[in-house]
């Protein structure tokens, strides 16, 4: 059952990639950015309909887990200094990004509702 959390992985990659070509980001990161967020409502929409089996569960969270290395890895084999040399609208671009991230915290903060709180650690998990 872990593969098909793979796949399900897999399927979201392509297809965001396929959305980043159509939609012309000339570089993989934003096919990847697509597929995070693909794999991130399409997880939730299984969960919340209970079509999720705990085993795939386990398989999408390794791989979710392992894509945030693999966006940094490909962040960092951008010409950053070409693309500063291109205008002010990287600059622009970056900031807006975080602005509009750090503006939205509270507003997915509120999304989970007061649901109990976490159990306490393990002694195995400390």
């Amino acid at each position: 059952m872990i593969i098909y959390g793979v796949a399900a992985l897999a399927a979201c990659h392509l297809a965001g990639v396929i959305l980043g070509d159509l939609l012309g980001v000339q570089s993989n990161v934003g096919g990847v950015g697509f597929a995070m967020l693909l794999l991130i409502v399409s997880t939730d929409w299984l969960r919340r309909t209970g079509r999720l089996p705990q085993l795939s569960e386990q398989g999408i969270l390794f791989w979710s887990a392992m894509y945030i290395p693999i966006v940094v890895a490909m962040a960092a084999q951008q010409n950053v200094v070409a693309a500063l040399a291109g205008g002010p609208i990287a600059i622009i671009a970056g900031v807006g990004a975080t602005i509009a991230c750090v503006a939205l915290v509270p507003v997915v903060a509120r999304i989970g509702g007061q649901d109990a709180p976490l159990p306490p650690l393990m002694a195995q998990e400390v």
